[in-house]
This record gives C-alpha cells, structure tokens and sequence, in this order.
C-alpha cells in the first residue's frame, strides 16, 4: 500500500493475518501490531482503508489484550458501509493502516475504589470487555466480574468458548470471578439456564431480572460500571444509575460508571 508523507507520519501501514466470521455479517479481524504500538485494554484504534477516492477512518476497539503481539478487532459489516463493504472483501495477507495513536478513557483504571465490576455491552460493544477479561489486570483489582452481553438475536454471541473458559479458569488464580449474563430482544432464548434472558439490559434492570441472574445489587458503595454499545442503551442506563445515586467518573471525581457509545 502507497500512503503519502503526512499520513505515514501518523499511522502504519498492517498486514491482516486472520478473519474468523461469527456469523454472515460479525467478523473477528487480527493483524500484526505496529512497533512500540502502546494501549489499555478498553481503548481503541483507528483504522484506515484506502479506497479510490482516499482513505476511509474507522474507529474499532482492540479485543486482544495489551500484552499480545498481534491486534484483534471485533467488527459488525454495515449494509452499503463504506468502510465495511471493502473489509468484507479483505483475505488474510491484505494491508489495512492503523494509526499510531490509541484512544479511549474506558479502562479499568479510572475506578478508585469498588468489588464489582459490571460490564454492560450492546452488540459489538461486547469487543473492548473481551480485551479487559484478556488482561490480568482487571481480575486483580475487582472480586467479581459481571459480563452483560444483549443482542438482536442468539446468533450475535460471539466469544461464548473463550468467555466459559476464562470462567472456569481464570487467568489469575485467587483473583476475582466471572459470571456471563446473555439476553437476547428478538426471540427466545433456547439455553435453559438463569443468566440466559430476554429483553433490553434496561429493561431487566427495572423488572430486577437482571440483579436475579447475577445474584448480586448494583450499588453504590461495591458496583462499579462500565457500559459500551448503544447511545439509547448507555443514556437510559445513565438515567437509571442516577436513580440510584451512582454518578459518573470524572477526571477529578470519583464515581461508579464510564461508558463509550459505539456508533
């Protein structure tokens, strides 16, 4: 790939190594790491494919842990998208530009305090969890992990293998536990078990189906919560923990939720 001087000075270019498709439209893309690449679990990249007309940025959480070698992204393909339409054409060996820089405030860190870590994720929203659930780090710090994945449909469930595994075998022994909450709002879920449930992550707070499934209280003095996904999912949850008086972190501040909108 041939980039002009200005964009060389602030991304590289990246070599694709291997897709894994969920399902006809969620993918799971890894490419190599540019060198003294730097970043935190829960931040993001930007990404850049060329088209005719120029390059085309994209902003895509990492999903890979900041300790491997490689980058992994989670991504979902959008009807007519300019910048999917030529990611779905992509193989292994294809070149992508990943800017130098990561992005990102949501990150395990910003909690001063707390037992608990809910993590609240619509749709591909679920990708920077799975790079935080991949760093030791953030079962070092909490007691319990709480993994709220809510989709369209049961097929959108990415990572179900990996997400098991790292509950039964955590990646640092002593340190905190982890439960997987799934709901689906477009049909009903077939698994018969309690954390398998049906409907909006708000809407389960309100009902109290949510609290049931984990076993646990969102409270103020041991939740801390993280939310990432949909803008009317995180600004009704937003309004929700405020009810609750939880308030967000802020750079001075402390508090008990960070969120990310995803689109």
């Amino acid at each position: 790939m041939l980039i002009d001087p200005r964009t060389a000075e602030k991304a590289t270019v990246e070599t694709i190594t291997r897709l894994e498709w969920w399902n006809d439209k969620l993918l799971t893309f890894t490419t190599t790491r540019p060198a003294n690449y730097s970043f935190a679990a829960g931040q993001y990249a930007r990404i850049g494919l060329q088209d005719a007309h120029g390059i085309i940025w994209r902003a895509y959480s990492m999903t890979s842990a900041p300790s491997q070698e490689f980058l992994e992204f989670y991504g979902i393909l959008v009807p007519n998208g300019l910048f999917t339409t030529q990611l779905k054409e992509l193989k292994p060996g294809g070149e992508l530009l990943i800017e130098k820089q990561s992005y990102g405030f949501m990150t395990p860190d910003r909690f001063t305090d707390g037992d608990e870590l809910w993590m609240l994720a619509t749709g591909t929203g679920v990708g920077p969890f799975i790079s935080m659930l991949r760093d030791t780090y953030v079962w070092q710090k909490f007691r319990r992990l709480i993994l709220v994945h809510c989709v369209r449909q049961e097929n959108e469930f990415s990572y179900q293998d990996e997400l098991e595994n790292l509950r039964r075998h955590p990646p640092a022994p002593g340190g905190a536990q982890l439960l997987v909450v799934r709901s689906a709002t477009r049909e009903t879920q077939t698994t018969n078990s309690p954390s398998h449930l049906n409907g909006r992550i708000t809407t389960l707070l309100e009902n109290g189906e949510l609290e049931k499934a984990a076993g646990l209280t969102l409270s103020v003095e041991s939740s801390r919560v993280m939310m990432c996904g949909n803008p009317d999912m995180i600004e009704d949850m937003r309004k929700l923990l405020h009810q609750r008086g939880m308030r967000p972190v802020r750079r001075a501040l402390p508090g008990q939720f960070v969120t990310e909108n995803y689109w």
